[in-house]
C-alpha cells in the first residue's frame, strides 16, 4: 500500500503506486498534442527526443488536436531534424481551432537558396487521421505497453474511446485502451489552487470541454493530471534558447520559441512536465496526490474530489523540485540530436499508416 503524508500548504499525497510504476525501459508513448497554440507543445517533443536518445523511452506515433493544415508538417519536420521522419503523425481537421500559430510558420523557412531549412515529407492529403492513428499504434502495441502523453484539448482521446470496433482492431475503442494503455499522463486542469479558492480556468479544458467531460466521464485506465499550476512555477530557461542550441545554425526548437514570444521571455513547461511524468513516472521528479476523482464544472474549472480506489491523481511540486527541473528540462531540450539505430528492435515497430498489425495484436 502506498504511503501517505501532508506538505507544507497541507495537501495529502502519496508516493509512486504500483500501478503506474515503470515495469521495464523504455517507456512506449503516444503523443497528442495541439501543436501550435503553444511553444512548450514544440519543446515537449524535443524532450521525447532527447529522452528516446537515451533509450527511455519510443515515440510510437503523433496525433495532433491543432486542425491548422501546418501542424502536421512542423511535427514532421521536427522528428526529421532529429533523425526520426519515420514517426507517423495523424491529423484531426475537425478539432477545435484557437488562433492561427506564431511558430508553425517555422516550416516556410528558406535558405538563401530557396531552400527549405526543416525539409519533411509531410503529406497532409495522405495522412491518416488521429483515432484511426491511435487505434492501428495500440493494435500493433503488447498488452499494458503504451503511455499516452495527452497535451492537447480531450478531442482524440474522447472520440478514441468512443470509437467502434473497426478493420483495424476487433475491439472497441474502450477496450483497445484497457488493454494497451497503462496509463494516460494529461495536461490538463489545476488542483492546487483549489486550496487557496483560486479559480483557474485551464486553456485545454475550456476549448474543448464537452470532449474533456468525456474523457473524465469514461477513462478506463489510470489518469494522472499536471495541472496548470506544476508548469507555471518551472519557466524555461532564457538563456537555454539563446546560447545551448549552437550547435545548429538553425534549430527548429529555438527558431519556434523566438518566432512565439522572443527571449528574454521565459515560458512555462505545462507539456514538458506531463511528457517527463509519462517516461519517468517513478523518478521522484513530482509528487502525486491522493487518490480522487475529477469533475469538470460547468464553467471549465476541475475540481477534485478525493476517494480511496478512484482512477485520478494530480501531480505536486515543491520548490526544490521546480529548481530541479528547471535545469533538467535545459539540458535535455537542447541536446543534439543522436539517433542509435538498432538500439530498440525488441521495441514494436513504428507502424506505417495502412501497415498490417500482426495477428497475435489483434485482441
Amino acid at each position: 500500500m502506498a504511503s501517505q503524508h501532508t506538505d507544507l500548504t497541507g495537501i495529502p499525497r502519496t508516493e509512486i503506486p504500483a500501478c503506474l510504476a515503470q515495469p521495464a525501459r523504455p517507456a512506449c508513448i503516444l503523443l497528442d498534442t495541439d501543436m501550435g497554440n503553444d511553444v512548450d507543445d514544440a519543446l515537449a517533443l524535443g524532450l521525447l527526443h532527447a529522452l528516446e536518445n537515451r533509450g527511455a523511452c519510443r515515440l510510437l506515433a503523433v496525433t495532433l488536436t491543432n486542425p491548422e493544415p501546418r501542424a502536421g508538417a512542423y511535427v514532421a519536420a521536427v522528428n526529421a531534424f532529429y533523425g526520426r521522419g519515420e514517426i507517423p503523425v495523424g491529423i484531426s481537421p475537425g478539432a477545435p481551432f484557437v488562433r492561427p500559430s506564431a511558430f508553425l510558420k517555422m516550416v516556410d523557412l528558406r535558405d538563401a537558396a530557396g531552400r527549405p531549412l526543416f525539409p519533411n515529407t509531410f503529406d497532409a492529403a495522405g495522412a491518416p487521421h488521429s483515432v484511426e492513428l491511435m487505434r492501428r499504434t495500440l493494435a500493433a502495441a503488447p498488452g499494458n505497453s503504451v503511455v499516452i502523453a495527452q497535451i492537447g484539448f480531450s478531442t482524440n482521446t474522447a472520440a478514441l474511446l468512443d470509437s467502434p470496433p473497426d478493420a483495424i482492431s476487433p475491439l472497441s475503442g474502450r477496450e483497445l485502451i484497457e488493454k494497451k494503455v497503462r496509463f494516460l499522463s494529461i495536461m490538463s486542469g489545476a488542483f492546487s489552487t483549489v486550496q487557496s479558492n483560486n479559480h483557474w480556468l485551464e486553456f485545454n479544458i475550456v476549448y474543448d470541454m464537452p470532449s474533456a467531460r468525456r474523457l473524465v466521464a469514461g477513462w478506463p485506465t489510470p489518469v494522472v493530471w499536471s495541472g496548470a499550476e506544476v508548469g507555471e512555477v518551472v519557466p524555461f530557461p532564457a538563456h537555454a534558447v539563446d546560447e545551448d542550441f549552437s550547435y545548429a545554425a538553425h534549430h527548429p526548437l529555438r527558431e519556434s520559441y523566438q518566432l512565439f514570444r522572443p527571449t528574454p521571455h521565459e515560458r512555462p513547461t505545462w507539456d514538458l512536465t506531463t511528457v517527463l511524468y509519462a517516461v519517468y513516472p517513478d523518478r521522484g521528479y513530482f509528487d502525486l496526490s491522493v487518490q480522487g476523482t475529477v469533475e469538470i464544472m460547468d464553467d471549465g474549472f476541475s475540481r477534485f474530489h478525493p476517494g480511496k480506489g478512484a482512477r485520478d491523481r494530480y501531480l505536486i511540486i515543491s520548490k526544490k523540485q521546480a529548481g530541479c527541473l528547471r535545469g533538467l528540462f535545459a539540458g535535455l531540450v537542447t541536446e543534439p540530436p543522436k539517433p542509435m539505430p538498432g538500439a530498440q528492435a525488441a521495441l514494436p515497430a513504428r507502424r506505417r499508416p495502412g501497415a498490417a498489425i500482426p495477428a497475435d495484436n489483434l485482441n
